[in-house]
């Protein structure tokens, strides 16, 4: 089983300069490669194999012209070439659509790196061909910061170290090869049901609450509702005919947007690993969820921006993986199941049920918090899956 870690990196000016040369150039290469390809295509060529490809450009950059391209890791470019190639290779696979030019303005900056030659310490990670020179002190150059220490195991193997650009800061990822899980987890099984008003309700009584509705992100949001009027007010401000002009103030403003708009993201993603992995480690037999229509839930204008902020495909993505490396069973109940609507006791349906009602009353006389019951319901649904899969 692969794992993917990911560490953010402190660099320093001069490493940042050397990233950001390191990710354009990739960009060059890949849109060089997608572009050759095409033009063959057009005058009824076969495709070109990325093999011929790199031989090609390495000849490009023996011109003067593109001598620059020399003062970059070879790597990082034979790696775009191929990456350009398999894109091209899956279009006609019919598994991807047609691969687009890589745009400096809308693109995340990224680019890989060997992974033989990349080192990590405990602190720090080695970038193949920051320094030119063998000096000692000019190669300090080629160690990065890592903001996480002994996160990343220092003697394995790894695959497919990539190094990107969120808009905001530096991240190194790379997958590193474990063992399978071998345990079979002998719990009771667990029903989750995905909501608005608390993220997460289980069968066994865990309630996990909306992170989106704690003081700490109210005060961001609110924050950055002010800081986009702001901006739009500047933008209105400094505007000439019909274009807007950018002025050294808002590129601040909209820097300090960027900063919110990513504190946000993260304290959603945090709590997120948070809550599946708490669910994990309670080591369940088995877990069953709904297969939610969330698309359709977004197209409600009262409700859309609180399924957005809940990333429930995000949880499910989550919980999925985190289970497949626990060796626990994940069942999908059915989108149209009845789980709220049905009757814990009896079994009777409510067809009738609002999404008012927070409170579930039967006419046997079962009252019962609705999502609760919704969770109750998925567990057994999970226990009848899973029985009639043993039976067959």
């Amino acid at each position: 089983m692969i794992k993917t870690i990911r560490v953010m990196l402190l660099p320093n000016n001069k490493q940042k300069t050397k990233l950001f040369q390191y990710a354009d150039t990739a960009r060059f290469a890949y849109n060089w490669a997608l572009d050759k390809e095409q033009e063959n295509y057009k005058n009824g060529g076969k495709f070109i194999s990325d093999g011929d490809l790199r031989k090609e450009f390495t000849q490009l950059k023996k011109t003067e012209e593109y001598g620059w391209l020399n003062h970059v890791s070879n790597n990082v470019t034979k790696q775009a070439i191929k990456d350009a190639c398999d894109a091209y290779k899956r279009f006609f696979k019919g598994l991807a659509k047609f691969p687009k030019f890589k745009s400096r303005k809308h693109i995340t900056p990224s680019f890989y790196q060997d992974n033989v030659k990349i080192q990590f310490t405990d602190t720090h990670v080695k970038v193949e061909g920051f320094a030119e020179q063998k000096k000692k002190k000019k190669q300090k150059l080629n160690w990065i910061k890592l903001a996480e220490h002994s996160r990343i195991p220092t003697s394995c193997k790894y695959i497919n170290p990539r190094i990107k650009n969120d808009g905001l800061n530096w991240y190194i990822t790379v997958g590193i090869e474990y063992g399978d899980c071998t345990t079979l987890p002998s719990n009771e099984g667990i029903g989750i049901d995905l909501g608005i008003k608390d993220l997460a309700i289980c069968s066994d009584e865990h309630k996990y609450q909306n992170v989106n509705k704690t003081q700490r992100a109210k005060k961001l949001e609110k924050r950055k509702r002010r800081l986009q009027r702001s901006i739009s007010r500047k933008y209105e401000k400094n505007k000439k005919g019909e274009s807007y002009c950018k002025t050294c103030n808002i590129i601040k403003s909209e820097k300090e947007l960027l900063k919110l708009n990513h504190r946000l993201t993260d304290i959603s993603q945090n709590y997120l690993h948070q809550t599946t992995s708490e669910i994990i480690k309670r080591e369940p037999s088995f877990m069953c969820m709904e297969d939610l229509n969330v698309s359709g839930m977004m197209k409600n204008k009262h409700l859309s921006k609180a399924v957005q902020q809940q990333c429930f495909g995000e949880f499910r993505r989550q919980i999925e993986y985190k289970a497949k490396w626990n060796n626990i069973p994940i069942i999908i109940a059915d989108r149209f199941f009845p789980s709220s609507k049905l009757c814990s006791c009896c079994g009777a349906v409510k067809k009738d049920l609002k999404l008012s009602d927070r409170i579930y009353r039967c006419e046997c006389g079962n009252v019962i918090d609705r999502d609760y019951q919704a969770a109750i319901n998925l567990k057994r649904y999970g226990k009848m899956i899973l029985e009639q899969q043993s039976v067959v």
